[in-house]
């Protein structure tokens, strides 16, 4: 892997570490703050909802500042944020330390997936894309096991002073990376940047593709915060257990990523968005219905291999369909994205509140189901498709 991928896939391993990390840990917050496990989910919500409204932010900032300054001074500034995680003296300030930390860790990824976009052709950029995403799933699975097993002997304040540390040391090598990737000789102004969201906004292949990140988003993220919790509440394991269980998601992930150029090249985009849809609908489908743990932790690795399969596809789309303005366009996916995570975490949270996690899990399974059949006839209309 070169070492300018490398470095973003260790800044997108950092961002996933600390999107998940708050999931094995949401019972030990709740009983520290005494609320609610759907209460103590606003910590996630806020998360996702600012890493979703800043992408519009960072991508007209990448494209003006070059990608590379962006993601190495966000990376400072989550590190603050992070901290500030680990002092909270009460829920109310938990959440808006976790909104900051995600309105700047939210540049890593789509800034990442634009320069990529900027420096590889089509035809090379998915298995890119998919090697580029080892670093975003071992982090969702590294995030959730620390995290878990540092709360168990630490407190769960621990995972967030770690992250602290990891985020500047980032920060640190980005910025010497950075002198190697200058922006344009004449890049755009800020104002410019944001002008062209509307001309993006209006073609209808990009507002397909939005409202398909979205229902991503609402429908696999929006469950998976909650399945830390099935593992300790269904199963009586503890958050260092739950955490390491919940990495299966990543296992999966890492699994498709091994084999990625061959698959693409086996199946072709149109079989890689029907396999994953159709795995992403199973393994919701056997957290919802499964009395055995290790079937349970199957049912996530599946979820785990099928979201990439899925979301490779779609975000190579995204990659394509407005190359003039990649960056925006990715920004605007991106935030289609985490609003549909924020948005679902937030109905999930009440469901599991009055129901438990099980019917969440039942609905994602139903709801990926139509999803993956309407982005497959989007694909079998698409020249590309093959």
């Amino acid at each position: 892997m070169r070492r300018d991928v490398f470095l973003l896939s260790l800044a997108a391993f950092t961002s996933s570490a600390s999107l998940r990390a708050t999931d094995p840990l949401l019972p030990l917050i709740a009983e520290d703050y005494d609320v609610t496990t759907g209460a103590a989910a606003g910590a996630v919500t806020a998360f996702a909802l600012a890493y979703g409204l800043l992408q519009v932010v960072s991508g007209p900032l990448g494209d003006r500042y070059g990608r590379y300054r962006t993601i190495a001074a966000a990376a400072f500034v989550s590190a603050f944020g992070s901290l500030a995680c680990a002092l909270a003296p009460d829920l109310s300030f938990l959440i808006a330390a976790r909104f900051i930390a995600g309105a700047t860790i939210g540049a890593f990824i789509p800034l990442s997936l634009a320069w990529i976009g900027d420096s590889f052709p089509y035809a090379e950029r998915q298995p890119v894309l998919a090697r580029f995403l080892i670093g975003q799933m071992a982090g969702i699975g590294f995030g959730t096991a620390l995290a878990g097993g540092l709360a168990e002997h630490f407190g769960w304040r621990a995972i967030f002073v770690l992250l602290a540390a990891v985020l500047l040391a980032i920060a640190a090598l980005l910025a010497l990376e950075a002198r190697r990737h200058r922006p344009p000789a004449a890049p755009p102004r800020i104002a410019e940047s944001f002008a062209r969201m509307p001309r993006v906004l209006v073609l209808p292949s990009v507002r397909g593709l939005l409202a398909t990140g979205y229902f991503e988003g609402f429908l696999i993220f929006g469950a998976l915060a909650f399945v830390a919790l099935h593992f300790q509440r269904g199963f009586g394991l503890g958050p260092g257990a739950a955490g390491m269980l919940v990495a299966a998601y990543a296992v999966g992930g890492l699994m498709y990523a091994a084999v990625a150029p061959r698959a693409l090249r086996r199946f072709g985009e149109l079989g890689l968005a029907t396999l994953g849809g159709a795995a992403l609908t199973a393994g919701y489908a056997v957290l919802a219905l499964s009395p055995w743990l290790t079937l349970t932790a199957l049912g996530l690795a599946a979820i785990g291999g099928g979201f990439y399969m899925f979301h490779t596809t779609v975000q190579t789309k995204v990659t394509l369909v407005a190359p003039e303005n990649r960056g925006s366009a990715v920004a605007l996916f991106a935030t289609f994205l985490f609003m549909g995570q924020a948005s679902g975490v937030w109905l999930a949270s009440r469901l599991v509140d009055a129901a438990g996690v099980k019917p969440v899990f039942a609905c994602s399974a139903l709801g990926l189901a139509v999803l993956a059949v309407a982005f497959r006839r989007r694909l079998v209309s698409s020249p590309r498709a093959r």
